[in-house]
Order: structure tokens, then sequence, then C-alpha cells
């Protein structure tokens, strides 16, 4: 598979091919198909807080989590830059896990995040068993005073290999699935500025819009170019195309932004990570 392909919906994939620690890495995302909820959430919605059903939202969790064979651990996403550890024994928990990032260095469970806009972002270690999955969006991303959720991540995933910041983030492979893309995402002055406040270079993913003193934003190129800066060296998916744009491909995914306003709510989907 390309690394510029769209994941099938009910197949895992694994995005880095073959690392050093010789454990394997498999990546699976949904699409919006192969559910059993009614609209507004059709059909394979896997978020449990957007008022459809609950019997729904079990079936399709359980059908996907069948289809990839992977043993996820939800989260309760909030929007912030917490990371947390995923063990085994998470798999039993009764109450979700709050944070907006997590990380793993167990087989048998998956690091899971839900989206509808939000980019997820998966990262995994070359040189040790360590993988992690983080749901970006733009708050998410700008954190404060200059740490987000990826350089939350990054920092976690560093303490785990006991290596230094930098030594971690050169050993980091990244993948980026789909995302509200930057012919969709209008935004205001005031994310624009913060943005460009923290990291002038971040300018050019900020291009004005149609109406006065907004800006269409790129998410993926603002997470980009945080990676680079923290040192990671491979950065795969998403390149702000088109085609990985929740909000234009309709026909494959969900988008809040596109759908809340007009329908009232829309679903989820979900992209998880783990070693085999």
């Amino acid at each position: 598979m390309s690394v510029h392909s769209l994941p099938h919906p009910t197949t895992a994939f694994s995005p880095f091919g073959s690392l050093p620690h010789g454990r394997g890495v498999r990546v699976a995302m949904s699409t919006r198909h192969g559910g059993v909820s009614a609209p507004p959430f059709d059909s394979l919605n896997m978020g449990d807080h957007v008022s459809d059903q609950a019997e729904a939202v079990a079936t399709n969790r359980a059908r996907w989590a069948t289809a990839v064979a992977m043993n996820p651990v939800w989260m309760q996403q909030v929007h912030g830059v917490d990371v947390v550890r995923i063990a085994a024994d998470d798999l039993t928990r009764s109450a979700p896990l709050c944070a907006d990032a997590a990380w793993t260095d167990a087989q048998g469970v998956a690091c899971a995040i839900m989206v509808a806009d939000c980019l997820p972002v998966v990262l995994a270690h070359a040189e040790r068993p360590l993988v992690a999955a983080a749901h970006a969006g733009w708050r998410g991303l700008l954190g404060q005073d200059g740490r987000g959720i990826l350089e939350a991540s990054l920092e976690a995933l560093a303490q785990a290999s006991g290596e230094s910041a930098r030594a971690c983030a050169a050993n980091l492979r990244v993948w980026l699935g789909p995302c509200i893309g930057p012919s969709a995402f209008e935004v205001g002055p005031e994310v624009q500025s913060a943005f460009v406040q923290a990291h002038a270079a971040d300018a050019p993913c900020f291009q004005p819009a149609s109406r006065p003193e907004h800006f269409m934003a790129d998410v993926a190129g603002l997470a980009r170019r945080r990676l680079a800066r923290a040192g990671v060296p491979v950065v795969l998916g998403n390149d702000s195309s088109r085609a990985w744009c929740t909000h234009t491909q309709a026909q494959h995914y969900f988008s809040h932004r596109r759908d809340a306003s007009v329908l009232g709510s829309t679903g989820r989907m979900v992209l998880a990570v783990s070693l085999d």
C-alpha cells in the first residue's frame, strides 16, 4: 500500500513497513460505512457521546474490532494535552481513560482515538516496541506555551524509551490520518494569531479566507511543521490534499463541521494502533 493511500475501513495496515525492533506496527481507521447506526450517524458511528443509540455503537465497535483483529482501549477526549499509558488490563476498565493521546508497549491492546475533523496521529518508535495515538484538533495542536498534544506525546515516548526528547524524536516514525483540510477549515483571526505568535514560521499554514480577517487553516500542515521542529524525520500519510479531507470526502467520512449544524449531530471514526 502506498503511504498516500487511504486505508480500507476493515483492513489493518502497516504504514512503516519493517522496523529494526522486529515487532510489527498495525494501524486501522474506520470510515462511515459498515455499521448499523441510523441517520445522522449512518452507519459505522464509533462515538458513544453523540446521542446515537448505545446498542448501535456497541455493535459497531465490536464489528469493527473483529474485522481489524484489534482490541481497542477507548478514551474520553477533551481537546487537551494529557497522555496516558495503555496496559493490557485496561481492556477491562469500567470507565474510559480521560486523555487525548495514549501510548503502549504491550501486545494485545490498541490505542484508539475518535475523530470527525480533528487530526488522528500515529507515532511508532523504530528501535523500541512503543506506539502511540494522538487526537489533534487545533486546540490540542496549539496547547500552551508551545507544548501541545504532539509535544506531550513525544515527551511521554521519550520517558518510556529512556532517551532524551531529541534522541527519541529522531527514532520516531509518524503517520497522519484524514482530517478537515485547508480548503474547508475556516478559523478566526484569534486562532491564526495564536499559532503565528508561537511560531512565526507557521504563517503559511493560514491562507486568507473569503470572509474578511478570517483564514483557511491547514491542520495537517501545522502538525508536520511541529513534528519537524521536534526532530521527527519521517512523517507519512495526510499531505493536506483533498483526498484526505473529512469535510470534502462526505462519502467516506463523518465531519462535525459539515454535518452537525445541518443534521444536529454526526458520528465519529476511530483510529487504532497496536504492536504485533
